[in-house]
């Protein structure tokens, strides 16, 4: 069986962004299965509200089975944003995570057990200069761990954020969290690693 992929989109991310990110990652990768889940609706942005949201709507629980379904191959858990807060929720809440490999993409970072675990990665991104939204605090927190996804044509806030999840985000295409996924081409930078 080929890798399973669960992604969790960061806050206001709508079940379009999430097909069309899907889409564009299963174009690129025929060996993985690409499934993922919206921002849950009334969360705010903060990891409490959204795991509580998430799992209010049931959706925690049926993530939960997807994933012990599916990690009879490799499974990854892929949160972008303020859905970092829901993978490494969903993470935690599984008996067996053997074969599961954490990801967060310039959003929460895992716990310090989930960091020591083999194959979690967190990722951030540079431009020139320019640093990703989360960057710095995940800097302090992951240190020298910490994967740089390197971005071009992204000087501005939104579009070199979203830049872990979209390849093609740049700064005339993204401007707030609502075109984040603009002309997607999912970036699958730590599906290499």
């Amino acid at each position: 069986m080929g890798a399973y992929v669960l992604f969790f989109g960061g806050y206001h991310a709508t079940r379009t962004d999430i097909n069309v990110w899907c889409a564009s990652a299963a174009a690129q990768r025929s060996d993985a299965t690409f499934d993922g889940y919206p921002w849950p609706h009334a969360a705010s942005s903060d990891a409490e509200s959204a795991v509580n949201a998430f799992a209010h709507a049931g959706s925690f629980k049926q993530a939960i089975g997807t994933a012990q379904e599916c990690a009879t191959g490799l499974l990854y858990l892929v949160g972008h944003s303020s859905g970092c807060a829901i993978a490494n929720a969903i993470h935690r809440g599984l008996k067996d995570t053997s074969k599961v490999i954490l990801v967060a993409l310039d959003g929460f970072s895992p716990s310090r057990a989930q960091l020591s675990q083999p194959g979690t990665q967190v990722w951030a991104a540079e431009c020139g200069k320019a640093v990703s939204r989360n960057h710095n605090a995940l800097k302090r927190i992951v240190g020298g761990g910490l994967n740089i996804y390197k971005a071009t044509n992204c000087y501005q806030e939104w579009a070199l954020h979203f830049s872990v999840v979209n390849s093609a985000a740049n700064d005339g295409a993204v401007k707030s969290i609502k075109t984040g996924y603009a002309n997607c081409r999912a970036n699958l930078c730590w599906m290499t690693i």
